[in-house]
């Protein structure tokens, strides 16, 4: 169990980096940055692949598939969906919607999973919902008030439902993986992280190419293949593509191994509270009285639903 923690806060602390990603290079548009952190990821996985040979050579058909649609969902989606969302709305708001992931996740796993790992109680859950949505309400207030007059209400909204589509995209996506590895204990978390690896490559390199098509026609001034600033580009997709897709994947997966479905959920805020971290580190301040406010209603939320113990169903067999 303490082992499995470790893992999850581990992953937590390299995936609270894609929050500042799409700071880094606010001309670059979403889609584009989260294409090149999956040829990036994918890059890295090829040597990898080379070392894991034989541990490959066992997945079955099912497994490759299964990597696929994780990897569509889980990264390219879930990465083009934030980037964008973080460009509209600022870091602080998008976290803090992706900060309801631990709940959401929890509540799903207990509608999904429940029956096979046990349920949280609603009556028990319900005032951890109430206080992730005050710490959300604080956050959005919070960021209404400092941006003002100059702030684009459609712009802003636009991030809000895309911040929305990647909250989905990552409550489907580590349930579903969760579920596999935990069914297959015979997959190594490092093998089936390059194997996630090695299948997003050639979808993120369709998805870059068609990204690069679009700027061509809709923004001819944006230097292609790189953008107008290519090292650090290129420099930024190799640092997340190994720090946070590949070695954050790993860690994920080695905590999915050794902890309840239903537990993975709270663990998630962890990339929350790191991504706020650094988030706030790159703008050099502390964050606002209604953020705080909102942080310690998140936190309070998660530690509550933490705290909660799964209790198992009890089938009833009728003679």
């Amino acid at each position: 169990m303490f082992a499995g923690i470790m893992f999850a806060v581990t992953a937590g602390l390299m995936w609270g980096l894609i929050f500042v990603g799409p700071l880094l290079v606010p001309d670059y548009p979403g889609a584009l940055q989260s294409a090149g952190r999956y040829v990036a990821f994918g890059l890295i996985a090829l040597p990898l692949a080379w070392h894991s040979r034989r541990r490959l050579r066992q997945l079955s058909r099912a497994d490759w598939l299964e990597a696929m649609k994780l990897s569509l969902v889980g990264n390219l989606f879930y990465y083009a969906f934030l980037a964008n969302a973080i460009q509209r709305t600022g870091g602080p708001v998008s976290t803090m919607i992706i900060g309801t992931l631990p709940v959401v996740i929890a509540v799903t796993a207990n509608l999904c999973y429940g029956h096979l790992e046990g349920r949280l109680p609603w009556r028990r859950l319900f005032p951890a919902l109430v206080m992730m949505a005050a710490g959300l309400l604080c956050v959005n207030a919070a960021e209404l008030q400092s941006q003002g007059a100059t702030l684009d209400l459609s712009r802003y909204l636009t991030g809000i439902v895309l911040a929305l589509l990647a909250v989905a995209c990552w409550t489907w996506y580590p349930l579903r993986n969760a579920r596999w590895l935990r069914t297959h204990p015979e997959l190594r978390p490092s093998t089936w992280a390059t194997a996630q690896g090695l299948v997003t490559l050639p979808l993120a390199l369709i998805l870059y190419a068609l990204v690069s098509v679009q700027l061509a026609w809709q923004q001819p001034g944006f230097s292609l293949p790189f953008g107008p600033r290519p090292t650090v580009f290129i420099a930024l997709m190799l640092t997340i593509g190994l720090l946070c897709s590949w070695l954050g994947t790993l860690c994920w997966n080695a905590a999915s191994q050794r902890l309840p479905t239903v537990m993975m959920g709270p663990l998630i805020v962890f990339e929350i509270l790191f991504g706020l971290l650094w988030t706030f580190l790159w703008y050099q301040r502390w964050p606002p009285q209604l953020t705080l406010i909102g942080i310690v209603c998140l936190m309070a939320g998660v530690i509550w639903a933490m705290r909660i113990k799964p209790q198992p169903q009890v089938v009833t067999i009728k003679e």
